[in-house]
């Protein structure tokens, strides 16, 4: 009795560590808003058009750091033919990080910040997810989700080289008809 019982508890921790499931892809990217240091918040639609790379991160990351010193290079170098970074940091006290991080990269991109919860949500995971962070999300064009960072290991992804050569892939495809609305920040009302 004291057998099944063990085994019965054990299979439940086993379940509950068992990865999280990687969302769906690809998939048409929802609306989101990050809260900018100003007051203002960045709407994603606002980029339409673009070759847009969200990446998750943590200011206090030392990968984050370094994907964004990379992001800032990419940004320099395909910025003119429509690749758009934006970060979003979601770790305790980002709101008040967020200039400082801006400043020791030199980070020449919008980065902003947002609740843990609109984070999950965007990347379609369950409040109790694990994650390693950055967590990279790629739009195309025409707002489609065409690559995303598995949630609890994301070596691959994030390599400098893959992510260069999914930058380089999207920038090439052409933009549906139209073109990009220009990036806006919705400023704070002030009461």
């Amino acid at each position: 009795m004291r057998f099944a019982k063990a085994l019965f508890a054990l299979s439940l921790i086993v379940q509950s560590v068992q990865p999280v499931a990687a969302a769906d892809v690809p998939r048409k990217s929802p609306e989101f808003a990050v809260l900018m240091p100003n007051g203002g918040q960045l709407l994603l639609s606002n980029y339409r058009g673009k070759v847009v790379c969200l990446h998750f991160i943590f200011t206090t990351c030392p990968h984050c750091q370094a994907e964004a010193r990379v992001m800032t290079q990419l940004y320099a170098q395909y910025g003119a033919k429509g690749f758009q970074p934006i970060a979003v940091a979601f770790n305790e006290g980002a709101a008040s990080l967020v200039p400082e991080f801006v400043k020791s990269i030199g980070v020449t991109y919008p980065v902003g910040y947002a609740p843990r919860e609109s984070v999950l949500n965007y990347l379609q995971l369950g409040n109790d997810a694990r994650l390693s962070v950055p967590q990279i999300v790629f739009i195309d064009r025409k707002g489609m989700i065409r690559q995303q960072s598995l949630p609890a290991d994301d070596a691959v992804t994030s390599s400098e080289a893959n992510v260069r050569a999914m930058v380089d892939k999207l920038v090439q495809e052409p933009a549906s008809g139209g073109s990009a609305k220009k990036p806006t920040t919705v400023a704070k009302k002030s009461n």
